[in-house]
């Protein structure tokens, strides 16, 4: 049986020499996204390195010094030449907001408080027997003091069980006293505050008992008159009136009021500190060769056909391609 032969000729086909349409790529969207990314990773790179407060962080702030308070307190109650027969008494005035009055009695620490919201101050103080000059003195929180206030004498009247008059600090056991620093400034919260005491007068063995003005207080034992330092630490930051109370073995009683300010805490950060793979710098460092690359391949690509484009176009190759 005859065999069927086909025969195929293959035919070259030739080159118009006429450039066809190649760019199936957008150049410019590329180029705005790399835009809009690069600006991106800017403000990031920006705010790694230079990042805002943030809660638990360590924060710096400071107070510029400011003239101070030119109005004192005043001091409304008790009234000039009262007699009182028990101790302690409360004093009560005005004074300028946002600042701390304390309260002398024969130019001898008798107490503290802060000024309330409505510019008026109310706190116990502890008498001396016989005569007491009283006189108030604001400060700001730069710990600037204000003019005097007027004075107001009292005079407290002790029974016999009570004590004798004394004069100034030489108490003898006649009568008891408590001293102390008037404010306490500038602690932290979870940072211990120490306060020192000193007991004046009276009969060793005393017990001492310190409300924190935090719903805790303290019972210290004292068999001397020397000066102690007893400590409490605070969890929230604020303002607190201390109120120390001494008994003697005689049954006398001594008072003292004193402010303590804790300020916001201080702290790290745990969590970033820690952590070190999720900190920004180190995404960053991934980041930005990325992009790096990204950019070069696209302006590779676009280079490579704009001299595609080149040869295409010139006439030496539509030369070439027509014969």
């Amino acid at each position: 049986m005859p065999m069927l032969r086909i025969k195929i000729k293959m035919l070259h086909h030739h080159h118009s020499g006429h450039l066809r349409p190649h760019e199936y790529t957008s150049y410019p969207l590329l180029a705005l996204l790399l835009v809009v990314v690069g600006i991106a990773l800017a403000v990031s790179s920006v705010f790694a390195l230079n990042p805002p407060p943030q809660a638990g962080s360590i924060g710096l702030t400071g107070a510029m010094p400011g003239p101070a308070p030119t109005v004192g307190a005043i001091i409304n109650s008790p009234s000039n030449n009262q007699h009182f027969s028990t101790s302690p008494i409360t004093i009560k005035g005005s004074c300028p907001k946002t600042t701390i009055v304390e309260v002398y009695k024969n130019d001898i620490f008798a107490g503290s408080g802060a000024c309330s919201d409505s510019g008026t101050f109310a706190f116990q103080v502890d008498l001396l027997i016989g005569q007491n000059i009283l006189m108030a003195r604001v400060y700001d929180s730069l710990n600037q003091a204000s003019p005097d206030s007027n004075t107001v004498t009292v005079f407290y009247d002790a029974l016999p069980s009570q004590g004798s008059p004394v004069a100034a600090l030489g108490l003898s056991g006649a009568q008891l006293l408590l001293n102390t620093d008037a404010v306490y400034r500038g602690i932290f919260p979870g940072h211990p505050l120490s306060i020192p005491i000193t007991i004046l007068g009276g009969t060793p063995p005393y017990a001492i008992d310190i409300q924190w003005g935090d719903t805790t207080h303290t019972m210290v034992p004292r068999n001397d008159n020397l000066t102690f330092n007893t400590t409490h630490t605070y969890t929230a930051a604020g303002t607190y009136q201390v109120m120390l109370q001494a008994t003697s073995s005689q049954g006398r009683v001594a008072f003292l009021t004193v402010i303590a300010i804790v300020n916001g805490q201080p702290g790290i950060n745990v969590a970033l500190a820690s952590t070190t793979s999720n900190k920004p710098e180190n995404r960053l460092l991934v980041l930005w060769p990325l992009y790096t690359t990204a950019t070069s391949m696209v302006l590779s690509f676009w280079l490579g056909e704009r001299r595609e484009k080149h040869m295409l176009g010139s006439p030496a190759l539509k030369f070439r391609a027509q014969t």
